[in-house]
């Protein structure tokens, strides 16, 4: 019989229950730091959703509000900048917006007016006029029967040019022959969205503004004497019959930039959106607009989030 007081249970049986108590009670705690955690991280993933859509309904406040004031006035009396601020919510916003008539054009700019802005940027002149060459052979559609030089220029690149307009400012990256840090000192003064030869020197960059000086003769420097006879696509003879990239007779010749300047217009806008909410979380957004007509006021031609600011391009190549 056993002694009195005893339940019946061995040491060993309590200390084996001790145990399987304690592994029980840590079990329950890993569990409680694995809940905490997803809490933790659903609450993080939850603010950041939270900052993205309030974020992108702000960008589109000003993008809806820069169109709303740009379709007050006529095309003639247009502003070509401005900017203003607004707040909504624990938001304050800061929007400006420029014509698109401020940058050289990809597609359509002169040879001469992008070995301007090549040189101004840094580039010798012969690297320059390179530089633009290859442009000028990439948005350029090759005469039917010759020879395609271009393309064989990219067989050890692995691809072809596009022999057509730029979609994109970044496809500036795929042009053979241009450095890549190079590339990144150009983006910030082209566009594919002017639609124009022309530029408006008044709200162009200064280096922009340089390069419309150098085109058309005011400066020569290392540049050089200007030569304004080639066709807007840049072909290296006046009048050639180099064929346009989307089919514009090549005998269209790029006007002189010093009497088109003036009259230089876009009807597309790139907007700068800066927001700045009351935690202190900022961002900066971009988008580019083409106006459009009472049924369509405006199109959303491109746009990006959360960009980083660039570095400040020093001018060079002033003489």
């Amino acid at each position: 019989m056993g002694a009195p007081g005893n339940s019946g249970r061995s040491p060993a049986n309590r200390g084996f229950v001790i145990v399987a108590v304690l592994w029980i009670l840590l079990a329950l705690s890993s569990l409680a730091i694995i809940f905490s955690a997803y809490l933790a991280a659903s609450a993080r993933a939850l603010a950041a959703s939270d900052v993205s859509l309030q974020t992108e309904a702000l960008v589109s406040a000003g993008v809806e509000l820069t169109a709303y004031q740009l379709t007050l006035t006529d095309e003639k009396t247009r502003p070509q900048y401005g900017a203003f601020q607004f707040g909504l919510d624990d938001a304050s916003v800061s929007v400006s917006f420029t014509s698109e008539a401020g940058r050289l054009d990809l597609n359509y700019a002169s040879k001469e007016m992008l070995i301007g802005l090549f040189v101004v940027l840094g580039a010798q002149k012969d690297s320059a006029s390179e530089y633009a060459d290859r442009i000028v052979g990439w948005r350029t559609r090759p005469t039917p029967g010759s020879e395609n030089v271009e393309a064989a220029r990219y067989n050890a690149l692995g691809y072809s040019p596009r022999q057509g307009l730029f979609t994109h400012v970044n496809e500036l990256a795929l042009v053979a022959g241009i450095p890549e840090a190079f590339v990144d000192r150009v983006l910030p003064f082209v566009t594919v969205f002017n639609g124009s030869p022309d530029v408006d020197p008044k709200i162009a960059a200064p280096e922009v503004a340089l390069a419309v000086d150098k085109a058309s003769g005011k400066q020569q420097g290392s540049f050089g004497a200007s030569t304004l006879g080639s066709n807007v696509l840049g072909s290296n003879a006046p009048g050639s019959n180099a064929a346009a990239p989307n089919g514009l007779a090549a005998a269209s010749q790029a006007p002189n930039p010093q009497s088109a300047a003036s009259t230089a217009q876009s009807p597309c806008y790139r907007i700068a959106i800066s927001i700045r909410f009351r935690n202190g979380h900022r961002t900066t957004s971009e988008a580019v607009i083409a106006l459009g007509d009472k049924v369509e006021p405006y199109r959303v031609l491109s746009w990006q989030n959360d960009l980083e600011p660039r570095s400040p391009v020093l001018l060079r190549g002033r003489g």
